[in-house]
């Protein structure tokens, strides 16, 4: 018998409350769920943003590989290089990348993908794990035992990342294949979460018995009321899988934040 993959999924997103521009964009359709933090400020981070959505969401159309997904992030940095190149005063934007996807093969797996400091987390039970490593000089710095994580939080450079979508070389993306897992809940978000929110109010969060979409507005709610010094989004995704013999995948997702794609 082949199990039934059930999604229920939610998405929000939030300009904050000092900056006048959201470069940050999501996409959450029935197989793969992204969110892109966009660079530059007037050099068109929230055009490197939407550029890269648009490309890796029609990955949603077909059976999902992580071939397929490398492919789309080379795609994508060609489209944002190929932009600034025809748009010199935003030469210099770029964007992060998260996401998760369901891979045909192996088949009941997600595969987590990221470049940048967007990040994905996993909640299983009480238990939240960070899926993705950050590419940023402070993970570096972290993981070479020079900084505590706690000095990261407050470093000068916290806010320089390694990788970005729209630079040369192309970046590579760092990818993590995990099996489907009943009752396990998913995020997504742009350091616009992390950078007001503690990992331990962040589980709070997700393992209240909201609903994947509430959940998301509420997380993004609490880290614009924290000082929202960035823009904040968040996809989470919860996995309710059924016992039907044919492979359908439900997915409930509001699509009226400003942001989404």
């Amino acid at each position: 018998m082949t199990r039934v993959w059930r999604v229920e999924a939610g998405a929000a997103t939030d300009v904050g409350q000092v900056r006048r521009l959201n470069e940050d964009g999501f996409f959450a359709g029935r197989r793969v769920f992204l969110v892109a933090d966009g660079m530059g400020g007037h050099a068109a981070g929230d055009v490197a943003s939407s550029l890269t959505l648009d490309v890796l969401s029609a990955l949603d159309d077909e059976l999902v590989t992580r071939e397929g997904i490398r492919n789309a992030i080379s795609r994508a940095n060609e489209a944002v290089l190929a932009y600034a190149a025809a748009h010199p005063d935003t030469r210099g934007m770029g964007t992060t990348v998260a996401g998760v996807a369901m891979v045909a093969d192996p088949p009941g797996h997600w595969v987590i993908f990221h470049v940048g400091d967007s990040r994905v987390y996993s909640l299983e039970g009480s238990e939240l794990t960070q899926l993705t490593i950050d590419h940023s000089e402070v993970a570096e710095l972290v993981g070479a035992g020079v900084i505590t994580p706690e000095e990261a939080a407050t470093h000068p450079a916290r806010n320089v990342i390694t990788r970005a979508v729209g630079e040369w070389p192309p970046p590579d993306a760092d990818m993590v294949l995990i099996p489907s897992r009943p009752g396990r809940r998913l995020m997504i978000c742009s350091d616009g979460l992390t950078g007001e929110i503690e990992d331990e109010e962040i589980a709070a969060f997700l393992a209240s018995p909201r609903p994947a979409d509430e959940a998301a507005t509420a997380l993004v709610r609490a880290a614009v009321d924290h000082g929202g010094r960035d823009n904040v989004t968040v996809v989470v995704i919860d996995e309710a899988p059924g016992a039907d013999e044919q492979p359908v995948v439900h997915t409930t997702v509001p699509r009226h934040q400003s942001g989404g794609r």
